[in-house]
């Protein structure tokens, strides 16, 4: 937890110096900030796009357990790749995970990202009915 109510951080560097939470909580929404698999500053299965998506989702929906959020009040998702030859393997991945909830759903391309060794990033956007 940051310290402030709704916003709960994961203890990650870059959370402190650029002054972000990993996740908000606003009402009965949440909004999980760019998650990839990256784990105590390493990237994770470099060169599989497929494993890093699914570490990712995995990252965020933790996050979003952490606030009382389960994967089926995912209603958005939004997935970064830097290369086109990546969209198959990290959309098996979200189908993996959220085929049973079907979130809307963005996949763009972007030209990098912030560590060469990362393929994909991923954000979350969850609603609870009633604010539970």
């Amino acid at each position: 937890m940051s310290g402030i109510p709704g916003r709960y951080g994961s203890g990650g560097p870059f959370e402190e110096k650029f002054g972000y939470s990993r996740l908000v909580v606003a009402g009965p929404n949440a909004y999980v900030a760019g998650s990839t698999a990256v784990v105590a500053g390493i990237v994770n299965y470099e060169g599989d796009p497929y494993k890093q998506a699914l570490m990712a989702f995995n990252v965020a929906l933790e996050a979003l357990s952490e606030a009382g959020f389960s994967r089926a009040d995912v209603v958005r998702t939004r997935m970064y790749v830097v290369h086109p030859r990546d969209m198959e393997a990290v959309g098996r991945a979200h189908k993996e995970l959220f085929d049973a909830v079907r979130p809307a759903a963005t996949m763009v391309v972007v030209s990098k990202l912030i560590d060469a060794q990362m393929l994909v990033e991923v954000e979350l956007d969850a609603y609870r009915q009633g604010g539970r």
